[in-house]
């Protein structure tokens, strides 16, 4: 499925469309959260794209790790530690490979949301990025079981994760700075969510 510089080009093109998705995300952020969401997130791909550049990276594991430090120290809020442990654990996922299959992705997806439940502290119905990323992971492991090509496999995930940021509207914020506008979260989907789905989108869009 790919190699460190497949990765590589794959991370760096989703820090691209982050970029130009910036300041759709500071919107969606700005109606239940702090309204910094997507600026930051941009800034730490920008971070993370200055690492990947500056030098040569043996293995996809490599990479993740890159850019899961990249993004916990530069991301402000909560988004920066979340999305860097869910990039460091998909990265320890596949330690050591050269080359990551479809499976590893499986893998490496689900390594990256326990890591985010665990340290956010979150589940499936809170209005957070699980709720793009668990219906996400199972649909790609339903793919899988199934023999679905990489792309159709991959095209389940985003679809999923899709239903889940739709999900996400219609559900009161029990996590974070939008659990204070309580039943004022309805009719909102979750910034996270939707970065959450930006990035498996994107991911997908590669192969």
């Amino acid at each position: 499925m790919a190699n460190a510089q497949k990765v590589k080009e794959v991370i760096l093109a989703v820090g691209q469309v982050i970029e130009e998705k910036k300041l759709f995300l500071t919107q969606l952020d700005a109606a239940i959260g702090d309204g910094d969401h997507g600026l930051n997130m941009a800034k730490g791909f920008g971070a993370a794209k200055e690492k990947l550049e500056a030098s040569e990276m043996a293995t996809p594991s490599d990479v993740m790790k890159a850019v899961g430090m990249a993004l916990i120290s530069k991301v402000g809020g909560a988004a920066g530690p979340l999305y860097g442990t869910a990039f460091m654990n998909a990265g320890k996922a596949v330690a050591g490979k050269e080359d990551i299959t479809l499976e590893d992705f499986q893998a490496m997806l689900e390594a990256g949301l326990e890591g985010v439940k665990a340290r956010g502290k979150a589940t499936v119905g809170e209005k957070t990025m699980v709720d793009a990323l668990e219906p996400a992971l199972e649909a790609l492991k339903a793919a899988i079981s199934n023999g679905s090509s990489t792309r159709e496999a991959l095209d389940a995930a985003v679809e999923a994760a899709g239903k889940g940021v739709e999900y996400t509207k219609t559900i009161i914020a029990t996590k974070g700075r939008a659990s204070y506008l309580g039943e004022r979260s309805i009719g909102h989907e979750d910034p996270g969510a939707m970065s959450s789905y930006v990035i498996l989108q994107t991911i997908a869009d590669q192969f």
